[in-house]
């Protein structure tokens, strides 16, 4: 679980959620009381004569908007042919209209709306909005969290960089360069490679022996939102969740999209890369 997946978007959904919770205890649904009448009787959303008819609005909504937050914390799974999020949105959206449908034709007579049921309604259209558009607005997917620097990975291929036999930058560590120095695209961070020939002498071989300039080396990079990582295969199913926050090693280039290999050894195609951050 990786706080740093959360957005923006899911700090608003947070936020409705929990604005929707305390709104299940207010006051639903009010007797008109005559004027001069005291003591007129009230029901909130856990009222035993209205429970049953609250339920769909503040246990449906509440429920979904967690839904939509976990999916974005964990990594991907599927329940019964959908993911969390594809659930959570769908609680979210019937838990709306059942409220707007109360608001608008379900009122009992003599019974007043109550600033429970008014607060719930203001909810749920807030979050019903922000998980239906949330992926397609840009301010609502970026990182709810400051980008801090992420920590470098272990290394896949043993070791950490600077022990005896493995190189301070092999493989474009980011631990190999210098802050602010992103290495160039396909060429290891740490500065020039060596050829084998003494610094200086006549023996030092040219820049392009050696490796080709369209030659792929790999690099590590972090990437600016949580994004899916798919089978090598081409399957359209989703085997990771790159997290920000978090180093991941690029192994091989296939064409914009980056073979990427995951903390514990998994290999997947990164079809989105852009806006990552080179290592």
């Amino acid at each position: 679980m990786n706080i740093r997946s959360l957005t923006r978007g899911d700090g608003v959904v947070i936020g409705a959620a929990v604005l929707l919770f305390v709104a299940s205890f207010l006051d639903f649904l009010a007797y008109d009381c005559p004027s001069g009448v005291s003591g007129c009787p009230a029901y909130n959303g856990w009222s035993s004569d209205f429970a049953s008819n609250t339920a769909g609005i503040f246990v449906l909504g509440v429920v979904g908007a967690a839904l939509v937050v976990l999916s974005h914390l964990l990594p991907q799974r599927n329940l019964i042919g959908l993911t969390l999020e594809q659930w959570g949105t769908a609680f979210v959206v019937a838990a709306a209209f059942t409220s707007t449908w109360t608001m608008v034709f379900s009122h009992p007579d003599n019974l007043d709306k109550g600033p429970g049921q008014i607060m719930g309604f203001i909810a749920l259209l807030l979050l019903a909005a922000v998980v239906v558009a949330g992926p397609r607005v840009p301010a609502l997917k970026a990182p709810l969290m400051g980008a801090a620097s992420p920590q470098p990975a272990p290394s896949p291929y043993g070791g950490q960089p600077g022990q005896v036999g493995q190189p301070a930058g092999g493989y474009g560590y980011p631990g190999g360069q210098q802050p602010g120095a992103p290495s160039p695209y396909g060429a290891p961070a740490g500065g020039q490679p060596s050829y084998g020939g003494q610094p200086g002498g006549a023996s030092a071989a040219p820049a392009a022996a050696g490796a080709g300039a369209g030659e792929f080396a790999p690099f590590w990079f972090a990437v600016p939102v949580a994004r899916p990582l798919y089978a090598e295969d081409g399957s359209a199913t989703p085997i990771a969740e790159l997290a920000p926050g978090t180093w991941y090693l690029a192994v091989e280039q296939r064409g914009q999209a980056l073979v990427a290999q995951t903390q514990d050894g998994r290999r997947g195609v990164l079809q989105d890369t852009t806006g990552i951050q080179r290592g």
